[in-house]
Formats: structure tokens, C-alpha cells, sequence
């Protein structure tokens, strides 16, 4: 199995990589297939008009998460790691006022997102509870082609078809992946056990297994695609805590990354301050991302845009605050951090709509600590352990945002997540690899804990912190 590292992390903008991210890229493709001669239906004459349905969390926390947006914008031939944060919004008014997408390469389409964007509030479709129907239709009205898509979590688009076949039964759980077999991948792990027993028989790290596979596949460019990831997350921390205001949406949430972290730069150096702080460094780190990510801003998924500002604080906090940190080790904690990843997406969902928040902040957290064990010298095993116990320490981790914003808990939910992942990593490497669960088996238990979750708590904000949230 091989998922890259620019598969798990990919620049986007916000609020969410399955709700805005996805559904971007989900219209690029059905632009794609128009563009195509051998799609089409006997009788149809050319494309004229589109039309697009949004199903279980898409409907529920749409608007929210600003799911019609990424539509439109997506119909009109934009993509979400080059698409403009600040023109997004003029863009869509314009749409809204012409009641026309022009995308490249076809002729102007007719697209009204109040009448041809639907929010169906009915029963997900089959498959995931992420789904999206487009069509497109002649100048008669007659259908001429239609996809269904699924967005399963960190920006991860696949058709029906090919969720279908991607599909396999293990012990009666459904486990669904885009992660795909690559030949010339030296390491080809799908497993936590898998990793560990290629890391003893090759007398490798998985930072530099998970190097040997990226660099079959990216050659010389991978360091440079590395550092513009890094670089990415980084710009995202320094936005996030230079802005000041309220964050849209209606909630009238105030951001606090700014103020926070100019409290704690005055504070530097004095002897005055409690041991604690470091928490406070991580936390404004990882708020200062998911702030960013609210309010529209660009991110890297991390392996979501929910989850995303988990990794970044932890890298930050490596390189600011940690004795002897080097490129070299931001570089490690970022090939290891989408090793694991991987193997959760593999083997089971980094989708809140489909596990809960355990499957985006658990795992950026696992992940995390994971990245950061290995650059702070950890063993193979202390890797493994410290990525099951940022983990296990998530099960059961509800994704249930106030009024569908990534807001309310999720801002602080990043906050804790890091500081989760430092624990973890700490703890693993005060250890000598040896623990009780083997993260294979935690993975395996987040994805069952997911299954059998209530879907009010899946990102439908039907439940929850959603529907007990003080009167205004």
C-alpha cells in the first residue's frame, strides 16, 4: 500500500477538507468528464445546465462548512490549493448574480446555486455519509451526464464506482482506502506490524523507509515538495496569529490566537512564569491554524482542515522550543506523521462524518506524536507506541461542531490535540517500545467505536455540544 505524504497533506482552504476541499475537487472532476466525448447520453444534445444534490453530513453541515460555496466555485473551474481565500467570496456573488458558471474549456453552463444546489436532508446515500449527485442536462432539459461522488475525509474524492471497488470485508467491517499498490515502492506497509517488521529486517527507521518509498515515486524533488509543505503550515501559524475580529458564521466567536501569544511573548523570559506554558505555546500554535481554517483561510489538511492545526503546532513547537532541532527532523516528523496517517486512512477513516472527531483530531494527534517521537531520536517501536497512545486516547470522540461551524469545540479541540501528542511522544520515549495495544488493534477499535456511533454525533451537528449551546 502506498498513500503519499502529499495525498495526506494537501494545501486547500477552509473550513473543512470534506465538506469544502472535496466537494471542490468533486466538481473539477465532473467538469473533467463533461469536457470528455464518451460521456453523454443517446439523444442529449451538448451540456447546458447543471444541477447538484448534497446528501447526509454534506446537507446537515453544508452551509456551515461552506459546502455551496466550494460548488460553485468548483463548477466554475477553481481549485481548492490555488483558488484565491480572498477573492472567494466576490467570486460566488458573481455566480449567484449571473446565475452562470464559465469553466474552461466548455461553453457557459447554467447554474443558479438557489434552485440547482439542493441540501437533501433525507438518508446518506449508500456507501458514505458524505455523498454528492451531479448532472448536467441540454438546452431541453434532457439529461446528458451524471456522478455520484463521495468526499471521504481530508479532501479524498472518489466516485461510486470506485468506492465500490475499493471496497473489502474484514471480519463484517466495511474498510474503504485510496491507497494504492505501487511496484516500485521499496516499503510497501499496510499495517503497523507490517512497519515494524520491514523497520527490523532492513535495519531502517521509518522515517527513512517512508523516505526510500516517497523518493520512488517524487525523486530529487522531494525534499523542496516537503519544505513547501512545511513552509504552507508554518504561513498558516504566523497568519493565524497576526488576526484579530470575529469569525464568520453567526456564532460571533472571537479569535484568541493573537492576543494569546502576545501575552506570552512579553511573558518570555521571566522568571515569573509556570512551568505549564509550554501548553500554552502549543495551544496558540494549533489555535492560530484552526482559526485561519474558519474563517476561509488556507491550510494544509492535516489529514483534515478540522484536524489541521494538530501537526503544524507540534513542528512549530519542535523547531522553536525543542534543544537540537533540525530541518532534518521537521522533515522526519512530516514523512512519519503521513506514514501513520496512512495506515489509520487504510484501515479504517480519518472522516469525522463517518467515525467522528476521533478519526480527524485522534489521528492528527497520533500522528503528531508519532512525527515527533522519531525526531527526538525514538526507536521504531517507540513510534508505534506513541502514535497508539495519542490514539487511545481519542476513542470515542464525537464531531458534533455548534451550528456546523468548525468553531466550537474544534478550535480547542486542536489546542488539545497537540498537547495529547507531545504526552505521547513523551511518554513512548520514556518507554522502551514495549506497551499492551498495539496501534493496529487501536485503529481497529476507532474504527468499530465509529461504526457504532450515533450518527447525531458524526458531523451532523444534530447532537451534542450542537444542540446545547447557550441562547444568543
Amino acid at each position: 500500500m502506498f498513500l503519499s505524504v502529499f495525498e495526506i497533506f494537501k494545501v486547500g482552504i477552509g473550513p473543512s477538507s470534506s465538506h469544502t476541499i472535496g466537494p471542490m475537487i468533486a466538481a473539477s472532476r465532473f467538469l473533467d468528464d463533461l469536457r470528455g466525448d464518451e460521456v453523454g447520453r443517446p439523444g442529449a444534445g451538448r451540456p447546458a445546465a447543471l444541477s447538484v444534490t448534497l446528501h447526509g453530513s454534506l446537507a446537515f453541515t453544508g452551509k456551515g462548512h461552506a459546502t455551496d460555496r466550494a460548488v460553485t466555485l468548483g463548477l466554475n473551474g477553481l481549485l481548492p490549493d490555488t483558488l484565491d481565500p480572498d477573492r472567494a467570496g466576490d467570486m460566488e456573488a458573481g455566480i449567484r448574480l449571473s446565475g452562470t458558471v464559465v469553466p474552461e474549456g466548455l461553453e457557459p453552463l447554467r447554474f443558479d446555486p438557489e434552485t440547482d444546489l439542493v441540501f437533501d436532508y433525507g438518508p446518506p446515500l449508500d456507501g458514505h455519509p458524505n455523498g454528492l449527485v451531479f448532472r448536467a442536462f441540454d438546452k431541453a432539459g434532457i439529461l446528458y451526464h451524471e456522478e455520484t461522488y463521495f468526499s471521504v475525509g481530508g479532501g479524498f474524492v472518489v466516485t461510486e464506482s470506485e468506492l465500490r471497488t475499493q471496497e473489502n470485508d474484514a471480519d463484517g467491517l466495511t474498510q474503504k482506502s485510496t491507497g494504492q499498490e505501487v511496484k516500485d515502492c521499496p516499503y510497501p506497509f499496510a499495517t503497523a506490524k507490517e512497519m515494524l517488521a520491514m523497520g527490523a529486517a532492513s535495519g531502517k527507521t521509518i522515517a527513512e523507509m517512508k523516505r526510500a518509498n516517497e523518493h520512488a515515486i517524487h525523486g530529487e524533488a522531494l525534499d523542496d515538495r516537503l519544505k513547501a509543505i512545511w513552509q504552507a503550515m508554518d504561513g498558516c501559524i504566523t497568519r493565524g496569529l497576526e488576526q484579530e475580529g470575529i469569525l464568520p458564521g453567526g456564532l460571533k466567536v472571537k479569535r484568541r490566537a493573537k492576543a494569546i501569544y502576545d501575552k506570552l511573548c512579553d511573558e518570555r523570559g521571566s522568571n515569573m512564569a509556570q512551568p505549564h506554558v509550554v501548553n500554552d505555546w502549543l495551544s496558540v500554535y494549533a489555535m492560530a491554524v484552526n482559526e485561519e481554517n474558519a474563517a476561509g483561510g488556507r491550510v494544509v489538511t492535516s489529514p483534515t482542515n478540522g484536524a489541521a492545526g494538530v501537526l503544524p503546532a507540534i513542528v512549530r513547537y519542535y523547531r522553536t522550543h525543542c534543544v537540537g532541532s533540525t530541518d532534518k527532523g521537521v522533515a522526519d516528523i512530516l514523512l512519519v506523521a503521513a506514514a501513520i496517517g496512512g495506515l489509520i486512512k487504510y484501515n479504517a477513516s480519518i472522516s469525522g462524518a463517518e467515525v467522528g472527531c476521533q478519526g480527524e483530531v485522534g489521528s492528527a494527534a497520533a500522528m503528531a506524536a508519532a512525527g515527533l517521537c522519531a525526531a527526538l531520536g525514538g526507536t521504531n517501536e517507540q513510534v508505534e507506541n506513541a502514535a497508539e497512545i495519542a490514539l487511545e486516547h481519542h476513542l470515542g470522540m464525537t464531531c458534533d461542531p455548534a451550528a456546523g461551524l468548525v468553531q466550537v469545540p474544534c478550535i480547542e479541540r486542536n489546542a488539545l490535540g497537540a498537547i495529547k501528542a507531545v504526552s505521547a511522544a513523551s511518554l513512548a520515549l520514556r518507554g522502551d517500545g514495549k506497551h499492551f495495544m498495539p496501534l493496529d488493534n487501536c485503529i481497529q477499535v476507532m474504527l468499530e467505536t465509529g461504526r457504532d456511533m450515533s450518527q447525531k454525533y458524526k458531523e451532523t451537528s444534530t447532537g451534542g455540544i450542537a444542540v446545547n449551546i447557550p441562547e444568543c
